[in-house]
Parts: structure tokens; C-alpha cells; sequence
């Protein structure tokens, strides 16, 4: 019975698979089929159009006044006159400033995870070291118990004994 289901539920899952994959890509693949039908039949679809759209605007019509041929673009601007006429050194200049300021950053942010890091650290071994101390402690208590125990076995032997020179029969 169990190599029966085993089947069904095999087959069940082949179906279930080929049904999803054919959800899945069906569609692209339906409308893929369908535009490679559409262009084939194109010459007959219909009639190109007939466009009556007006020529395109030129910047000259928009604006009259403006002479586009200035090269003096951006003259008026201090910033950016001032931005211009910086020599290629002071360029570099400014690029390595700026890098160093980054650095100098990334080294405080990391002296400042680093001493974290290092006062995590200390915490963690301060607390190791009280867990070592305690398990110390503990442990020279077992060892006084095992010998207070073995003290009281040797007790107690010495009591039996001498019960059984006296008559006792034991349990």
C-alpha cells in the first residue's frame, strides 16, 4: 500500500511541477508566439500614419534676446569664477586635504572602537578571573567534603566493628 501512494504522490508532484512551470513561462511565452504572428501578418494590419506635427521649436524662437554663442557662460558667478581660475596644483592640493581629513577621521573613529573594544576586554577577564577564583573555592570545598566523608566512612567502619565484637549481626 505504502509503494502505491508513494506513486500517486510522485505523480502528483510531476504534475503539480509541469502545471507551476507552464504558470510561470506560459504567458511570456503565449505573448512571444503572438507578436511573431502579429509581424507576419504587419502588411496587412494596417496603413502607416499620417503625421501633421509642427517643426520643432529652436532655442532662438523661445528666447530672442539671449546670445547663445557667449563663451563667457557663468562670468557673473564670483563662486564659480573664483572655482575656475584655480590652478591644477591648488586642485591637488585641496583633493589631498581633503583626504587626509577623511583619514584622520577613519583613525579617531578607530582609536575610539579600539579602546572600547580594549575596556570590553578588560571587563571580560576581570569577570574570568572572578569565575576561575570561585571555582576554586568550590573545588576546595569538594575536596574537604571527600575528605570529611572518607574521616566519617573510616568512623563509621571503626563503630561497626566494633558493634560486631560486641554481638551485633547487622542488617
Amino acid at each position: 500500500m505504502s509503494r502505491r501512494s508513494g506513486t500517486c504522490l510522485r505523480s502528483c508532484l510531476v504534475i503539480f511541477a509541469i502545471v507551476s512551470a507552464l504558470g510561470v513561462c506560459g504567458p511570456a511565452l503565449y505573448w512571444r508566439v503572438k507578436k511573431t504572428l502579429r509581424l507576419g501578418d504587419s502588411k496587412s494590419s494596417c496603413p502607416p500614419c499620417i503625421c501633421d506635427c509642427p517643426p520643432p521649436l529652436s532655442l532662438l524662437k523661445i528666447a530672442p534676446g539671449m546670445n547663445y554663442g557667449d563663451t563667457d557662460c557663468g562670468s557673473n558667478d564670483p563662486d564659480l569664477k573664483q572655482e575656475m581660475e584655480k590652478q591644477f596644483v591648488d586642485l591637488l592640493t585641496e583633493e589631498l586635504k581633503l583626504q587626509e581629513a577623511v583619514s584622520e577621521e577613519h583613525a579617531r573613529h578607530m582609536n575610539i572602537t579600539f579602546g572600547e573594544a580594549k575596556r570590553v576586554a578588560s571587563q571580560y577577564q576581570r569577570e574570568a578571573e572572578k569565575c576561575i577564583a570561585a571555582t576554586e573555592t568550590c573545588e576546595e570545598a569538594r575536596e574537604r567534603a571527600q575528605a570529611l566523608l572518607i574521616k566519617e566512612r573510616k568512623v563509621t567502619t571503626l563503630w561497626e566493628q566494633r558493634a560486631r565484637q560486641m554481638g551485633w549481626e547487622g542488617e
